[in-house]
C-alpha cells in the first residue's frame, strides 16, 4: 500500500468519522419533494429510529410523494414543512380536503391547528345557491350545493330552504372574516403545527436539532463546526486525536522511508556501476481491484429530474454520503444493483471487486460477458 492508498482511505473515512461522531442524522427526500425530511420527522425505510420523535413518521409512496398518517384521520400528503415556524403543510390526496375535515380529529397525534373556526356547513338545492353563492364543488352535485360559512346568521336564515349537515370547529391558518352572503371553498392546505420537540429557538438559530446521542431521549442543538461548541463535536475532536491523527502520522511516515529508501538506492547505484547494471528482481503485484474495462462495462446513467436509481438504492451515495443531484452520473454494480457516484465507485473498485454495499462479486460470467 502506498501513500495514494492511504490517502484514498482516509479521504472516504473522514466523513464517516464525522457523521458518527456528531450523531447525525442524514436529511432525507420523497422523490423530487423540494424539502428536506429530518428531525423531529423520520422516513421510514431510509433513516434510522433514533433520527425521528414519536409520532412524527413519514412514508414515501410509489409516486415519491410524502405521506403522513394520522391517527384517527387516515393518510394526508405532506406539502411542505417549516423546521424554523414548526408547521407542516397537508393536502387530500382525493383532492376534497373539505370532506376530510368534516371527520377530522387530531387526537392521538403531535399536531394541532393554529386557529380554529366554527362552520356552518349546509346542503341547498343547486338551483337556490347557484347564483348566490359559491358552493364547495367536490361535495356538490348538479342538484345539491353544500357550502360552508362562518357567519351564524347567514347560516340561519337559510335554514328554511337548506338543510344544516353540521357546526364544528376546522382548522384554519387564521380567522377569516366575512360578511353575511358570502361562504369559503376550503381550497387551501391543512396547516398544521407542533409544540413538541419545541425545536424552534435552534432552528432559528441556525442549528439542528436532534437527539443528543442514539440512546438519550433528550435533545441537543447541533451545528457546524464553525458554530457553537456542542457535545458531539467535542467527540468528534476526540476521535480525530485518537485515530486520525495517528493514521496520518503513519502514513507521512511511509512516505518518508520510502522516499529515503530510493535516495539511498541511487547513490548506491552512482557509487558502484555494476550494481546499477543489474537486472531489477521482478516484484509480485497482487491487484485486489478490478481492470478498467471491466469497471466501464458496469451501467453507466445520468439522473433525470425524478433522479430515480434502479435496484435498492437510497438517495445518498453510499460512499461519499452526499445526495444524489440532477444530471449526477451514476454506476451501478451488475446483479445486486447498488448504484454510487461514478467518480466514486470506480476509485473503489480499483482497489476492491466488491460492491461497497453488501460485499457482493460479481459472478465471474457476468465479468465475462461484459468485460469486452
Amino acid at each position: 500500500m502506498d501513500i495514494s492508498d492511504i490517502l484514498f482511505i482516509l479521504l472516504f473515512l473522514f466523513p464517516h468519522l464525522y457523521a458518527l461522531a456528531l450523531g447525525e442524522c442524514p436529511a432525507s427526500m420523497c422523490g423530487n419533494t423540494g424539502f428536506p425530511i429530518r428531525f423531529p420527522f423520520g422516513l421510514q425505510g431510509y433513516q434510522p429510529k433514533n433520527c425521528s420523535y414519536p409520532g412524527f413518521d413519514l412514508t414515501c409512496n410509489t409516486q415519491g410523494t410524502t405521506v403522513i398518517s394520522l391517527p384517527n384521520s387516515g393518510e394526508f400528503f405532506v406539502r411542505a414543512i417549516d423546521y424554523v415556524t414548526q408547521e407542516i403543510k397537508l393536502y387530500e390526496p382525493s383532492g376534497c380536503l373539505p370532506r376530510r375535515l368534516l371527520t377530522l380529529d387530531l387526537k392521538g397525534s403531535p399536531f394541532v391547528a393554529s386557529f380554529y373556526q366554527n362552520y356552518t356547513f349546509l346542503s341547498c338545492p343547486a338551483s337556490f345557491t347557484k347564483s348566490k353563492f359559491a358552493p364547495i364543488d367536490c361535495l356538490s352535485n348538479s342538484t345539491t350545493s353544500v357550502m360552508a360559512t362562518p357567519s351564524t346568521s347567514l347560516a340561519n336564515s337559510m335554514s328554511a330552504t337548506c338543510k344544516i349537515i353540521a357546526t364544528m370547529p376546522v382548522p384554519v391558518s387564521g380567522i377569516v372574516r366575512t360578511e353575511d352572503g358570502f361562504s369559503v371553498n376550503f381550497d387551501s392546505d391543512l396547516s398544521l403545527t407542533w409544540y413538541e420537540p419545541g425545536c424552534s429557538p435552534c432552528e432559528g438559530q441556525g442549528g439542528t436539532c436532534g437527539f443528543e446521542s442514539n440512546t438519550s431521549q433528550v435533545l441537543g442543538c447541533f451545528y457546524n463546526s464553525t458554530g457553537r461548541s456542542s457535545n458531539g463535536f467535542q467527540v468528534f475532536k476526540i476521535i480525530c486525536v485518537s485515530i486520525v491523527v495517528p493514521t496520518l502520522t503513519m502514513a507521512v511516515g511511509i512516505a518518508c522511508f520510502a522516499c529515503l529508501k530510493d535516495r539511498s538506492l541511487d547513490r548506491t547505484a552512482h557509487r558502484n556501476p555494476a550494481v546499477a547494471a543489474l537486472p531489477e528482481q521482478e516484484s509480485t503485484i497482487v491487484i485486489h481491484g478490478l481492470d478498467q474495462t471491466t469497471i466501464e462495462s458496469y451501467q453507466k446513467l445520468v439522473l433525470g429530474e425524478s433522479r430515480r436509481l434502479p435496484g435498492p438504492n437510497d438517495t445518498t451515495c453510499a460512499i461519499c454520503l452526499s445526495e444524489y443531484l440532477i444530471k449526477d452520473t451514476v454506476r451501478c454494480i451488475p446483479e445486486c444493483k447498488h448504484c454510487f457516484h461514478a467518480e466514486c465507485v470506480d476509485e473503489w473498485l480499483k482497489l476492491n471487486s466488491t460492491c461497497p454495499v453488501c460485499r457482493n462479486n460479481p459472478s465471474p460470467a457476468h465479468v465475462d460477458s461484459n468485460g469486452v
